[in-house]
């Protein structure tokens, strides 16, 4: 079809993060497409969305669609398995501490993706489509083209085409890439003893060793190691795979069996700066990108996406333009400290393992003793990971602090 298509906001990425952002802003009130194509169906890996996210996807309706295939996070522990002298004492996180049921659910992406994309709304458009690409971004509107459905015109446009995203670059908007000497090997398995809904977390001179719970006495693996050592475990067979797990987390979870396909994935982080500009908003890994730890990387997406939903609804009922320079400065002001500090925490815990400074793993032990002898203290650290208290945007919050009530 060659005529031009208008909407309010067109979301460029089928991912998700650009999933949500789609839902969320058809939500907010706000006439949406989003482009992109279909996800992969035998991607085994899963993701640990904590609370504000779970709160955010029933909000939508999708959450009903997840919740069997999801399992509750209850505790976190952390085990210092890092061989140095001063041991730190083991931490446990339980979320019933600062009054949850759960941190969040363990959902498996396919699954997720899936529910996202079978959520229907009267303001969304859903169009297939290997790329949706800027043509324009000057003047009252965004152009963009499609190979299979014409020209599309936009007020807003949210960039959720991935770490490379070539919508960002049409923005204009830089970034600054790292990497570590590190890649995680993420599979799934299942095993004889119940996990009780713990995450555990090995913190190992290589990296994190993390194990997260799956429904019933399965679970999903993700192990940083040197790139090295990651081809390494990757080349083995599933006996010797098992045997060096086992070797890790000894009789934690009893035998373990059936292993999903290893996959690899090599880590590396980036931020974009700004996160707006030029009627482009960014979101998920178009923003920032970060390794696989302390499930981070999505719920980061999901707030970029219920903030810029909640932001652009807002503008739009106060009859002020959506894509304007005002609205792109605030949602940049409102996300950089949030992903800011995320990105540093992460990037602090990953190098502490890796360096061979003592007086990091001292410094690392320390905090970890803080966290197990002071409940207070503990308390707040579970509060501001589940929720960070300088961004909590009104579709993650719980429904009994607006008094809604959902069938989710």
């Amino acid at each position: 079809m060659d005529e031009q298509q208008t909407f309010d906001v067109v979301v460029v990425g089928a991912g998700p993060a650009g999933l949500m952002a789609g839902l969320a802003c058809a939500e907010s009130g706000l006439r949406t497409a989003v482009a992109g194509p279909e996800a992969d169906p035998r991607d085994s890996r899963s993701a640990a969305l904590l609370d504000g996210s779970v709160n955010l996807l029933k909000r939508l309706g999708v959450w009903q669609q997840l919740a069997a295939a999801s399992e509750p996070l209850t505790a976190i522990r952390l085990i210092d398995a890092t061989g140095t002298l001063l041991r730190a004492p083991e931490v446990l996180f339980r979320a019933s501490e600062i009054g949850l049921p759960a941190f969040g659910y363990n959902v498996p992406n396919a699954a997720l993706t899936a529910a996202l994309e079978a959520t229907s709304h009267s303001n969304l458009t859903r169009l297939i489509d290997r790329k949706a690409t800027v043509v324009d971004l000057a003047g009252n509107s965004a152009m963009l083209s499609t190979n299979s459905h014409g020209m599309l015109g936009a007020r807003l446009v949210i960039a959720a085409d991935g770490r490379d995203s070539p919508t960002r670059t049409a923005a204009g908007i830089k970034t600054s890439s790292w990497s570590y000497t590190q890649a995680a090997v993420v599979t799934a398995f299942s095993h004889s003893r119940p996990h009780y809904g713990i995450s555990t977390e090995l913190h190992r001179r290589a990296g994190p060793l993390t194990v997260v719970p799956g429904p019933g006495n399965t679970s999903n693996l993700v192990w940083v190691e040197t790139k090295e050592d990651a081809e390494r475990l990757m080349a083995l067979d599933a006996a010797e795979f098992t045997r060096e797990l086992s070797g890790h987390i000894g009789s934690l979870l009893g035998m373990l069996s059936d292993f999903a396909p290893r996959r690899t994935y090599p880590l590396s982080g980036r931020t974009a700066s700004p996160l707006a500009a030029h009627r482009v908003v960014l979101v998920g890994e178009a923003a920032h990108v970060i390794p696989p730890i302390g499930a981070q990387g999505l719920n980061l997406g999901f707030r970029d996406a219920a903030t810029i939903a909640e932001f652009a609804g807002d503008a739009q009922c106060a009859g002020e333009d959506i894509g304007g320079d005002a609205l792109l400065e605030r949602y940049g002001r409102a996300r950089q400290s949030d992903v800011a500090f995320r990105v540093f925490a992460v990037d602090l815990l990953n190098r502490s393992l890796l360096s061979s400074i003592p007086g990091a793993h001292l410094a690392r032990g320390f905090g970890l003793f803080a966290l197990a002898s002071n409940r207070a203290l503990r308390a707040r650290v579970m509060r501001e990971g589940v929720m960070p208290s300088t961004s909590n945007p009104s579709l993650m919050r719980p429904f009994a602090a607006t008094g809604e009530i959902t069938a989710g």
